[in-house]
């Protein structure tokens, strides 16, 4: 099954990361150790480079930033296929993220 991990933290927890001389070569050596069952991964623009993009009654409305007024700063993604829920919970407890901010998994549906 495959699980998405959605790499989040506040904008303390967001400069800790980058801050830490140690949390790009452990996120290296995460991935690595995962080895084919990490299916992607990657970083994501900071908030204010989104734009939201909604369509009511048939007109669309495009916006700057994000839709949602949050504390919170999506950061990146990891997508991994593992064989049960636990085997995702422990690649989730172990990723560096975890350390500075949080790591939300959500399975995909089939």
């Amino acid at each position: 099954m495959k699980y998405l991990l959605l790499i989040c933290g506040d904008g303390e927890a967001y400069e800790a990361m980058l801050a830490d001389p140690e949390f790009l070569p452990d996120c290296k050596a995460w991935a690595a150790g995962l080895g084919d069952r990490l299916v992607e991964s990657g970083g994501l623009e900071p908030p204010a480079n989104a734009t939201t993009v909604r369509v009511r009654d048939g007109e669309v409305l495009f916006s700057d930033g994000p839709f949602v007024e949050s504390k919170e700063i999506m950061a990146g993604f990891s997508l991994i296929e593992c064989a049960t829920r636990e085997e995702a919970l422990e690649a989730a407890r172990t990723h560096p993220v975890a350390r500075h901010g949080t790591v939300e998994l959500r399975a995909l549906q089939p």
